[in-house]
């Protein structure tokens, strides 16, 4: 019975002592947007994102400005009517109006078409970027020991008292040079 007992305490405090040490894992705290905003291939990436809706957005106006033409030759063509022309002047103006409303539903589809392809241009673009700083923050978490690592960027942290900040350390992995770096968020 005492060797029991003996064996029971032993086993306690083997538990107590394992509970001990994972309540001491490292703490660490990060500002993913600072990190990502510092990265080189964001400035490409916005770059070129900027120019491919400069495009979809030149060639949505081409489409306006024709329709606003043919809008004001229908307008023009119906001031022109008369009783002796109302017969072929009318047919033209349905014409045109039929013409208006294709080119208005082109312009809709448009809209939407240049709003998908801009959407997945973006993610074409960053998420790459994205996933590359994720692979930095999770090596740096690793070289460092650290059992959690919370971002500061999407404020779900209000409050943190310790933990070391390692955006230098990511940024240092992902090669970018210390530049001015923003401030922390209050705790």
């Amino acid at each position: 019975m005492r060797k029991l007992m003996n064996a029971f305490f032993v086993t306690a405090g083997l538990l107590f002592t394992v509970n001990i040490a994972n309540a001491q894992q490292k703490l660490a705290h990060l500002n993913s947007a600072a990190i990502i905003e510092a990265m080189p291939e964001v400035k490409t990436a916005r770059t070129t994102l900027e120019a491919f809706q400069k495009t979809k957005t030149a060639d949505i106006e081409k489409m306006i400005t024709e329709y606003q033409t043919k809008y004001q030759a229908a307008q023009a063509k119906e001031k022109t009517m008369s009783e002796a022309n109302k017969e072929v002047v009318g047919k033209e103006l349905q014409t045109a109006g039929a013409e208006l409303q294709d080119l208005e539903k082109r312009i809709t589809d448009a809209k939407g078409k240049a709003q998908q392809e801009l959407e997945n241009k973006n993610a074409e673009l960053f998420n790459p970027i994205q996933v590359k700083a994720d692979a930095a923050i999770k090596a740096v978490s690793k070289e460092k020991g650290f059992a959690y690592v919370f971002d500061t960027a999407n404020q779900s942290l209000v409050y943190w008292d310790g933990g070391e900040d390692i955006t230098p350390l990511v940024k240092t992995k992902l090669g970018i040079t210390a530049t001015a770096t923003a401030p922390a968020p209050k705790k």
